[in-house]
């Protein structure tokens, strides 16, 4: 991993954020995974995505072979609520552009906690 920011916004370097997660390292909450996967959806990485989402609820195709690829402008974390020692939430919005024109995707994502890592469960959609 290089030096560069995060894309997950932290203002630190990809390797000692969500890189390492990316690498492996289990999350330790849901907020860190859900900027880490966002991280991944900037840059491609559907192995991380699936390793990182629930079974129940992994749809079959994830589309990032698209064209044109949203350009990912940025995450702003909204809230983060710890609901018990395996469930959470975290309110985002992502930011970005596809065919010119901008767009945010406003979401409230649930979390579990299963065998001891965090999974992306489904979330809903807010305006």
């Amino acid at each position: 991993m290089s030096a560069a920011a995060c894309p997950c916004g932290s203002g630190r370097p990809l390797a000692d954020c969500c890189g390492r997660f990316h690498a492996g390292d289990p999350a330790p909450d849901a907020e860190s995974l859900m900027r880490s996967r966002y991280s991944a959806y900037v840059l491609g990485l559907e192995d991380y995505l699936r390793a990182t989402w629930h079974p129940a609820t992994c749809p079959a195709a994830l589309g990032l072979d698209a064209v044109p690829r949203p350009q990912w402008l940025g995450l702003t974390v909204k809230a983060y609520t710890p609901l018990d020692e395996t469930h959470a939430t975290v309110e985002f919005i992502a930011r970005y552009k596809l065919n010119g024109r901008a767009f945010r995707l406003h979401e409230t994502s649930r979390f579990e906690r299963a065998d001891g890592r965090w999974l992306y469960v489904d979330g809903e959609i807010r305006e």
